[in-house]
């Protein structure tokens, strides 16, 4: 029974992770797409924009597997902090996307501005999701997970 529970309780932050990569997916696929066009190829801001997209990517990749972890039941305080962390460390890594992204948007050129700004759509919408995913980890956590120290548990005491 508490099996199901758990499930339950983990499945909306697998969703909206899941979401948050897929767009994730989409920024990582057409930024590095203007690396291969030669009009884009050395476009300011894409190459700063990508050092902080790939550790966004992985954090958010290392978020997604643990909650999908707990929601088959895994737990330990050390999973929960690691989803936590890597939530926050795509966070910070997403600022700097944003910063890239807007060098990109204001170095392009004009017939590559729409492409830009479908970029920044797909990156709007990976914070939003990963925002939600942060919501329903601090209900289902409480605060101490996200101040590096976990308070959840179940009800026979057992640490997640």
């Amino acid at each position: 029974m508490f099996f199901l529970r758990q499930n339950e309780m983990w499945q909306p932050v697998v969703i909206e992770l899941n979401r948050s990569l897929f767009s994730e997916m989409m920024v990582c696929s057409m930024s590095t797409q203007l690396f291969h066009i030669p009009e884009t190829e050395n476009l300011q801001g894409n190459a700063e924009m990508h050092s902080h997209l790939v550790p966004a990517s992985y954090h958010r990749v290392t978020a997604s597997g643990s909650a999908q972890r707990l929601m088959n039941g895994e737990n330990g305080p050390s999973l929960v902090q690691t989803l936590t962390n890597c939530i926050q460390n795509a966070e910070q890594e997403d600022r700097g996307v944003r910063r890239g992204l807007q060098v990109m948007e204001n170095a392009a050129p004009s017939s590559y501005k729409p492409f830009i700004q479908s970029i920044i759509l797909h990156q709007n919408e990976a914070e939003r999701y990963l925002q939600n995913a942060k919501q329903t980890t601090m209900q289902i956590t409480g605060g101490g997970a996200w101040q590096g120290q976990s308070q959840y548990s179940n009800s026979q005491g057992a640490w997640y």
